[in-house]
């Protein structure tokens, strides 16, 4: 098997039900349950019309400008799976539009995320399909390959192995590594809980924010009168 062209099959996925529990967070929650160390970049966005995204990575790498694998990709996705594709962060050519899109909403996948370009944009932002990707242009793609699937990628610095958890939404995308899912999960938890309860007592003019006066008093700020 070739190095940098190969296909390989995802041994793990993250379970139906976490995906189902993740996905009623919202995603600088989860982001924040993670230390604010891990992201995708600003670059990729929402370009469907509105809803977030969850499910499990399968994962393609394709040079840019070639959707070859990405093709394979939708052939062998179940129901539910997000593909996330390395393009390089490449916008001369857009690897997918209206066609490849229909085929992915008719076999009831999550999403996809490119870091690449996307076209047909009109379609896409008619459509609650979640797709994100880091930009539009009208020139289509090659299908000459060489690329890989079920192999670890990287968006940004965020490493993404197959399998591993994916979420969305307005303010970006978010990949929780497998092995921390549970504990991400019950922390990201907490986070919403604790937001709901601040957000009431803002609304009740209960919110006490003390906080910030004694913060700037152990940080030796100087106030003056």
């Amino acid at each position: 098997m070739s190095v940098g062209f190969r296909i390989l099959k995802r041994e793990r996925k993250v379970a139906d039900e976490i995906v189902e529990r993740f996905a009623r967070l919202p995603v600088a929650n989860v982001s924040d349950s993670m230390s604010r160390m891990t992201a995708a970049g600003a670059r990729l966005r929402p370009m469907h019309q509105s809803g977030g995204m969850a499910g499990p990575a399968l994962t393609v790498k394709t040079r840019p400008g070639d959707n070859l694998m990405i093709h394979k990709a939708m052939a062998i996705a179940m129901p539910g799976d997000v593909i996330v594709v390395d393009a390089g962060g490449d916008l001369t050519n857009a690897l997918i539009g209206e066609m490849m899109l229909t085929r992915m909403i008719k076999s009831e996948l999550a999403g996809i995320v490119i870091d690449g370009a996307v076209r047909d944009a009109a379609f896409i932002r008619g459509q609650k399909f979640p797709v994100f990707a880091a930009g539009v242009t009208h020139r289509g793609p090659y299908k000459n390959g060489p690329g890989e699937i079920n192999v670890p990628i990287a968006i940004d610095g965020m490493v993404i192995e197959p399998g591993d958890l994916i979420i969305g939404d307005d303010d970006g995308l978010l990949c929780v590594p497998f092995d921390d899912v549970a504990e991400v999960l019950k922390a990201a938890t907490a986070k919403y809980v604790a937001e709901q309860k601040q957000l009431a007592n803002i609304m009740a003019g209960t919110h006490d924010s003390s906080w910030v006066d004694k913060s700037l008093r152990e940080l030796n700020c100087e106030e003056l009168n």
